[in-house]
């Protein structure tokens, strides 16, 4: 699936970095462009690739401090300027616009809904957004932020791809360090799915098609990305049972949403030597993925991918039922509840000079 990416914000900056190395790295080719937007000019400094710094006449490019309100404000005000910089990036050759942010901080979660819905406004293909939530134990800030625009960025965009932090992370990992490895892991997954219908080598039996990514997604709201591998046999017959317990892993282990199995749609992509994906093991996966995720539209199909490793990457659409999504705005929720129930205490300091109190002396 041919792509145009847009980071918005520190991290949405990072792992567009990631996604277009790993695309060039493979020689994959899915990736058209990239662009980079942030209110924090140091953030932008370090990407190889064109960038727009918003916010200089609020900010002065020192960034908005996780406040997104202010982030989303800016985005609106600077949005020509944005637009201006994708002119001639997305041609008739994009099939899809991706706006990747961490939703957690101020530019991310505040920008990426409206220039979301200002790229609707402007182009006919669809536009998604790839969202980052924060790890459960990022402060209530993050939290509330996530919170807010994820509601917003599901509603604008065509489909919002989730990734959980916490789905990632490993222990013993400094925060730097586990950042980027969790951004490596979701290059990879996200890597492939955009590669869909852009093999380069070998020709597959049922070679997974663009248009099936899209149909996948057409379901709006929040969507899912899984995967997992396993060492490949020598024969297709050999690896039945293998793409049977990697898309097992994929949906039930691996997913960048935890616990979201159910769906309204489905995409099993098999990856491997086109000679080893066995058409009876691919079948049987994706009847197994009709009855879990309880949808009767769930596409399956082949990536040539030269690897001695068999892979399956399952992408589900339509997941807001899913119990780890209910968790989290739950938690966003409180956290915001008690940010409120701070701010009408008000400053302590306050309490020794008031006026309704009589001085002792």
């Amino acid at each position: 699936m041919k792509t145009v990416l847009i980071g918005v914000g520190q991290a949405g900056g990072k792992l567009t970095r990631e996604l277009a190395d790993f695309d060039s790295r493979m020689g994959f080719e899915a990736v058209l462009g990239t662009l980079a937007v942030n209110t924090a000019e140091a953030d932008l400094q370090e990407l190889p690739f064109e960038t727009v710094l918003i916010g200089q006449d609020r900010v002065k490019g020192h960034g908005v401090g996780g406040d997104n309100e202010l982030g989303a404000e800016v985005m609106q005000s600077d949005s020509q300027e944005v637009l201006a910089s994708l002119e001639g990036r997305i041609t008739a050759e994009a099939e899809a616009i991706f706006v990747v942010a961490g939703l957690g901080g101020g530019t991310g979660s505040g920008g990426a809904p409206v220039l979301v819905k200002e790229l609707k406004r402007i182009y006919d293909v669809p536009v998604y957004a790839l969202g980052v939530l924060p790890g459960r134990n990022a402060g209530a800030m993050y939290q509330v932020n996530a919170g807010r625009s994820l509601k917003t960025v599901a509603r604008e965009a065509d489909s919002l791809l989730l990734v959980d932090n916490d789905a990632f992370r490993s222990s013993g990992e400094s925060l730097g360090e586990g950042f980027d490895a969790i951004n490596r892991e979701i290059a990879q997954r996200v890597g492939l799915l955009f590669a869909s219908g852009e093999a380069v080598e070998g020709v597959g039996e049922s070679v997974v098609d663009s248009s099936e990514v899209i149909n996948t997604l057409r379901s709006g709201g929040v969507a899912a990305l899984g995967y997992a591998s396993g060492e490949s046999a020598d024969t297709a017959e050999g690896n039945i049972n293998t793409v049977m317990s990697t898309t097992r892993r994929a949906l039930m282990t691996g997913t960048s949403l935890p616990e979201a199995s159910r769906a309204d749609a489905a995409l099993l992509v098999v990856a491997g030597v086109p000679d080893q994906i066995p058409r009876k093991g691919v079948e049987r996966a994706r009847r197994w993925l009709e009855d879990e995720t309880g949808s009767r539209q769930v596409r399956g199909g082949d990536f040539p991918l030269q690897s001695d490793r068999i892979a399956s990457l399952v992408l589900l659409g339509g997941v807001e039922r899913s119990d780890r999504l209910q968790q989290f705005m739950e938690r966003a929720k409180e956290a915001q509840k008690a940010a409120e129930t701070e701010k009408q205490r008000g400053d302590p300091a306050e309490a020794w000079q008031n006026d309704e109190l009589e001085d002792l002396l």
